[in-house]
């Protein structure tokens, strides 16, 4: 159910983040139709992390406990650049002046761009290892985390994204000129993810054990199928084979993250039986059977009102919709 929280996660906020990256440099009249595409929708997406984050807590508290407070300053600059993000949406129409829409627009891009590259990050070291003792304590620093590979990670992830946030506008916007740009802009964003995904894959092949598993290479080698045909997607003009496709290579590549970590949950870099996994960091069987119910109960209802959200905001944004100054 984690790796389901997380997948729907990374999908749904993945646009959200790219969307806002991609406003880097628009001018104004199109970053207002970008705010409009994901308006009605960004908060419901964020809502997949706080659920995700919670169900660990309950289900693995220990590992709540260590990965919090080994990402301690990490996810002190996600929340911070998530609030900055959160504000700006909020703020950025309340006053008609170029500077002031400019300053929360930079906002949006701050706060889409610095959870990306973090979570791509936190799970690079996830599966490479940390310093974590006996005592489920992690002994390292910050700095250990700015690894290499971890860095290329989450350069990955922010490639990843902004191709996924440029196919979902491509369903958005109604403007031709604009759309026709759009076009372009997915397919060399898609080349740039599957070249950035094959380095990446190859320093995660030195630096972990992701590849070792036929489950995990099975996931990975459906991403990579995914991208390419989303890139034909772009290169073709249709959108939403581009977007669908995204949306599968994300969720293979979560997938197969997930599935390369299992059993474990945090890996040890000291020792592998020092490792956090399902068992040694699980809480109670009653617990998880009340989790279990509750979530069986209540993630059907949660995706029925979420496919109902998209349906009713389901129409392109058009240069008319939108108010900017």
């Amino acid at each position: 159910m984690i790796t389901v929280l997380f997948t729907g996660f990374f999908i749904l906020e993945g646009f959200d983040y790219g969307v806002g990256m991609m406003m880097f440099g628009r001018p104004k009249k199109e970053r207002a139709q970008f705010v409009r595409a994901i308006g009605p929708v960004w908060d419901g997406n964020e809502v997949w992390m706080i659920t995700a984050g919670g169900a660990t807590f309950a289900a693995f508290p220990h590992v709540y406990a260590t990965m919090f407070s080994t990402f301690y300053l990490a996810l002190f600059l996600m929340l911070l650049a998530l609030i900055m993000r959160g504000v700006a949406f909020e703020l950025r129409g309340k006053f008609k002046s170029s500077d002031w829409v400019n300053f929360w627009d930079c906002g949006i891009i701050f706060g889409s761009f610095v959870p990306a590259l973090l979570w791509g990050v936190a799970v690079v070291n996830l599966l490479r290892g940390l310093p974590i003792n006996s005592e489920m304590h992690y002994v390292g620093t910050f700095f250990d985390l700015l690894n290499p590979c971890a860095l290329l990670g989450g350069i990955f992830f922010v490639i990843l994204f902004a191709f996924h946030g440029t196919n979902f506008l491509l369903l958005k916007i109604a403007d031709a000129g604009l759309l026709e740009e759009l076009r372009r802009k997915s397919f060399c964003l898609g080349l740039a993810t599957l070249f950035s995904y094959v380095l990446f894959a190859a320093a995660a092949a030195h630096d972990t054990d992701i590849l070792t598993k036929l489950s995990t290479l099975i996931f990975l080698g459906l991403s990579i199928g995914a991208l390419i045909a989303a890139c034909a997607g772009a290169k073709s003009g249709c959108g939403c084979k581009a977007f669908i496709s995204s949306t599968l290579a994300i969720a293979f590549l979560t997938m197969g993250f997930f599935s390369a970590l299992f059993p474990r949950l945090m890996v040890s870099s000291l020792l592998p039986e020092w490792s956090l996994n399902i068992y040694n960091a699980a809480s109670t069987p009653h617990t998880l059977m009340l989790m279990t119910g509750a979530a069986a109960v209540f993630v059907p209802i949660v995706l029925c009102y979420q496919a109902w959200t998209y349906k009713i905001f389901k129409e392109r944004v058009t240069p008319a919709d939108v108010h900017y100054h």
